[in-house]
């Protein structure tokens, strides 16, 4: 995977994260936040098809992969979606990237979507790949969604209850999730798939990404709350799964639209996996939405 990618870590804002980077000089820069349980390696397919005009940069979120995985505190609040978009910024700046696009998938989608509001001064346009905006899910919740996403709840629970438990064989649980999201396909690659289960085997991930869903249902909420309003200005593409749960139990644009004060969207046919399993199609729309809202001229102060 990524090969003529540079491997190599960068300090963020409180976390050093492993990134994966590629391109040409001077072209665009792009920044692809990944989701749960999973790595920068999920856009192995994409990644290589984008640095072909831009320079793509792929983070592990703090608390995932190969990047640092801080201790936490009663609030959740190094694992808010405003802790990890502040790494974002720090690192994407000392790449020498003031101002960028984001692509994002699931709880990546979630940092972009708190950074967007938190630095509209960086981020040029953003592509967001199956989810709809946290707070509202949450508050429009039912039974349907409830077993769909059981994780969501269960990985909330108390220290140290989901830890234990899925520390007793993190990889048929991390399987068990993932194929299940996927319609009971396996739509990983075989080194993706590597990366990912190796990476999960490590209690400090387990943790880290259990705060992550815990900080998802108090403090970022509390920052959602404390916008009073406020919403992305930028540009914003919202793709999601025709076989996923944004399709069958929300009315995405809707829910964006109320988020967001320029935005478009579309359902796709895949699962929630959708940057693996139609890579050429994921990059084809993130170029043709990029290509028509480019990076503004001016720098970000």
């Amino acid at each position: 995977m990524f090969q003529e990618f540079v491997e190599e870590r960068v300090e963020g804002d409180g976390a050093t994260l492993f990134i994966r980077r590629a391109g040409p000089d001077g072209a665009p820069p792009i920044v692809l936040l990944h989701g749960y349980p999973q790595t920068s390696a999920m856009w192995h397919g994409v990644a290589p098809i984008l640095a072909r005009s831009y320079q793509v940069v792929c983070p592990d979120l703090r608390g995932y992969g190969r990047s640092d995985k801080p201790a936490s505190d009663p609030f959740h609040q190094p694992y808010s979606k405003r802790a990890m978009a502040n790494d974002i910024v720090a690192v994407m700046q000392r790449l020498g990237h003031e101002r960028f696009l984001v692509g994002a998938h699931d709880r990546g989608a979630r940092v972009a979507h708190r950074m967007g509001l938190d630095h509209a001064d960086h981020v040029s346009a953003m592509v967001l790949l199956d989810i709809a905006p946290t707070r509202e899910m949450y508050a429009g919740t039912n039974a349907e969604f409830a077993h769909a996403y059981w994780h969501w709840f269960f990985l909330t629970q108390q220290q140290p209850l989901p830890e234990k438990m899925i520390a007793s064989d993190p990889e048929e649980f991390w399987k068990l999730k993932c194929f299940n999201q996927a319609r009971g396909e396996n739509p990983f690659s075989s080194e993706a798939l590597k990366e990912y289960l190796k990476a999960f085997q490590e209690p400090e991930v387990i943790h880290a990404s259990c705060e992550d869903y815990r900080a998802a249902a108090s403090i970022d909420i509390e920052h959602d709350n404390a916008d009073k309003g406020r919403k992305l200005t930028m540009p914003l593409l919202a793709l999601w799964a025709k076989r996923g749960v944004i399709e069958t139990c929300f009315d995405a644009l809707d829910l964006w639209y109320q988020r967001a004060e320029r935005v478009e969207g579309d359902a796709l046919d895949a699962t929630h996996y959708m940057a693996e399993e139609i890579p050429d199609e994921i990059a084809a729309r993130m170029v043709g939405f990029f290509s028509r809202n480019p990076i503004h001229a001016e720098a970000a102060e």
